[in-house]
């Protein structure tokens, strides 16, 4: 245990779990979407449901879409800011299957038409889990950096990825691969000490067989 688990994140409350962590759930998809979100669809599983209004989850949950961090003191006006911002959203409750209580079903959208689904966990302490991404199963946590790369499923592609990073002087901290199924296409998400340089990224990008490339930059990076 160290230290952040006995006093908590600096935020607005009044809980970690349904504030910080709903706030930092909703800035992971729209750092994942890569743009301002103009659509929000939200749905609310377990205690997030149960409780989560009257602990400010919903607003939580849209601060973290407009880019807020967890000790923001705009978060309680955020559903006002988002309709300044041009940002529609909507809740409704989910029932998730064997997922943790404290979990958002979002699906987001910007201006371009690009579409992001992310299922993500409050862990406690201001903590997240994100636990599946456009339906695919995933696990990491945003604290470290962390590029997601979809390419095709063919051989040796994730160590043409790895070879840009190890040529960038990137250092690879944790790594896994998801798929729905064989043959189609593959996630990588990949979790790095360091950030991820855009020339990197680049070289990545244009990589045969790779389809997108999304990159989430630690808050205290």
């Amino acid at each position: 245990m160290d230290i952040f688990d006995i006093l908590g994140p600096i935020m607005v409350g009044p809980s970690s779990s349904h504030t910080a962590g709903a706030v930092r759930i909703g800035k992971m998809a729209r750092a994942l979407l890569g743009s301002p979100p103009k659509t929000a669809e939200i749905g609310l599983h377990g205690s997030f449901a149960e409780t989560g209004p009257g602990h400010g989850t919903d607003r939580a949950l849209v601060a973290g879409l407009l880019g807020m961090k967890p000790d923001d003191l705009r978060i309680p006006l955020s559903f006002d800011l988002a309709k300044q911002a041009g940002l529609a959203f909507s809740f409704r409750n989910v029932e998730l299957k064997e997922a943790h209580p404290n979990t958002a079903l979002l699906t987001v959208s910007d201006g371009a038409g690009q579409t992001l689904e992310l299922q993500a966990a409050s862990t406690g302490g201001g903590r997240i889990r994100v636990d599946k991404l456009n339906g695919i199963d995933v696990n990491f946590t945003g604290a470290f950096n962390t590029l997601i790369i979809r390419s095709t499923d063919v051989p040796g592609k994730l160590a043409e990825v790895t070879r840009e990073l190890e040529q960038g002087g990137v250092n690879i901290a944790n790594m896994n691969l998801c798929r729905a199924k064989r043959g189609g296409s593959v996630l990588m998400v990949i979790e790095t000490d360091q950030q991820v340089p855009p020339v990197v990224r680049t070289l990545i990008e244009e990589l045969q067989d790779v389809i997108h490339v999304t990159y989430y930059e630690r808050e205290d990076a």
